[in-house]
């Protein structure tokens, strides 16, 4: 980015590629949320033609939505751009309130729309309104609830008592 902000939206989802002979370079374009101006993410840099999946070059001159996402989550992508996501308010856990005349425990099933990181103690304890600790003490799962995940995932809530 040109100027001090931190946040940029894709918009649309626009790549741009460019060829030097026979290589290529690609870059998503971002606009920065705050002054508006257009910058890019190296996606590839000088990379011979021959070496690119034809189904992703192609995607990559119809600017498929897909390939955008894939890229934008692509850690080596962000690390190389010094790029960082902010998934502030990108996700909530959708929960059935227990009736009372269910029996104890309760299993729930977690299922993502998009593949956003999240740490599981973090979003159950945001959907059924309990504290991080209680969490920890109530909740049995297959996955470490303290380490990020971005697939879908089930767990037990133990009764409070």
């Amino acid at each position: 980015m040109d100027c001090r902000s931190e946040s940029a939206t894709t918009g649309p989802g626009r790549f741009r590629v460019n060829a030097n002979g026979k290589l290529l370079d690609v870059w998503l374009l971002v606009r920065c949320v705050s002054c508006d101006r257009t910058s890019k993410l190296t996606v590839h840099e000088r990379t011979p033609v021959r070496s690119f999946d034809p189904a992703e070059l192609r995607g990559y001159r119809v600017n498929d939505p897909e390939l955008v996402a894939s890229r934008l989550l692509d850690p080596l992508l962000a690390r190389r751009n010094r790029v960082t996501l902010d998934w502030t308010g990108a996700w909530r856990l959708d929960a059935p309130s227990a009736r009372l005349d269910e029996p104890w425990p309760v299993q729930v099933e977690v299922t993502f729309e998009d593949p956003v990181p999240v740490r599981p103690d973090r979003l159950i304890a945001q959907g059924l309104d309990l504290s991080r600790n209680e969490v920890l003490r109530r909740v049995k799962c297959e996955i470490p609830l303290r380490r990020p995940t971005s697939a879908g995932f089930t767990f037990i809530v133990m009764t409070g008592d």
